[in-house]
């Protein structure tokens, strides 16, 4: 057996309650949907979790390693990964809201693939998240179960799919709420504000850490 049930259950725990903590994806998950609804929420946090799926393979074939031996690759990443987060945020601020109807967002609500292409593209290409895949994967491999590259892909699967359900269900629940606040163009604007400084806050933050 690749991956042994005890290995799984300890990983999933482990991973959930990672995914559950205070970070950059919930709150752009949660300001996402408070600011767009419980549709885009979703898609928000799908797109979020899904991104997993490229560090998976980044640390299965052993790229992330070369990523976080070289200073350059890293800075180049993260500046990437900043500059994408501030342009979602100034594409929010410019917003003129979306107003809620009782079935859901407004007709001027971005398509759900779009959203989802935003936290797919949002995850995917943040350095911090390639260095904790890193990290974090390679504790739970036992070398006598088989390839570690293979367990590390099993692994990061199960990553995915836990984090698609959390942020799924962040997505649904955030945008429950805004929903129930942007009961006008004006409050909707304002919670677009709102997220967009989330998100150039975030990509700022990415931008100036030092830590590598």
């Amino acid at each position: 057996m690749l991956v042994t049930p005890e290995q799984l259950l300890a990983f999933t725990a482990a991973a959930m309650l990672i995914t559950l903590s205070p970070g950059p994806d919930n709150l752009m998950v949660l300001s996402q949907g408070i600011a767009r609804g419980r549709r885009q929420g979703v898609a928000f946090g799908l797109g979020c979790a899904l991104g997993c799926l490229n560090h998976t393979v980044l640390a299965a074939l052993g790229v992330s390693a070369l990523i976080a031996a070289s200073p350059l690759a890293f800075s180049l990443l993260k500046f990437a990964g900043g500059g994408y987060l501030i342009y979602l945020g100034w594409q929010a601020l410019r917003s003129p809201g979306a107003s809620f109807r009782a079935g859901g967002a407004g007709q001027d609500a971005a398509p759900l693939s779009a959203t989802f292409r935003k936290g797919l593209i949002a995850n995917a290409i943040n350095p911090k998240v390639v260095l904790f895949f890193l990290a974090f994967l390679p504790q739970f491999v036992n070398p006598a179960q088989g390839p570690a590259g293979l367990q590390i892909a099993v692994l990061g699967l199960v990553f995915t799919l836990q984090g698609a359900l959390i942020f799924g269900c962040l997505g649904y629940f955030s945008g429950t709420v805004g929903q129930w606040l942007a009961k006008s163009r004006r409050a909707s604007q304002w919670l677009d504000r709102v997220a967009g400084s989330v998100f150039i806050a975030l990509g700022l933050k990415l931008i100036l850490d030092r830590g590598h």
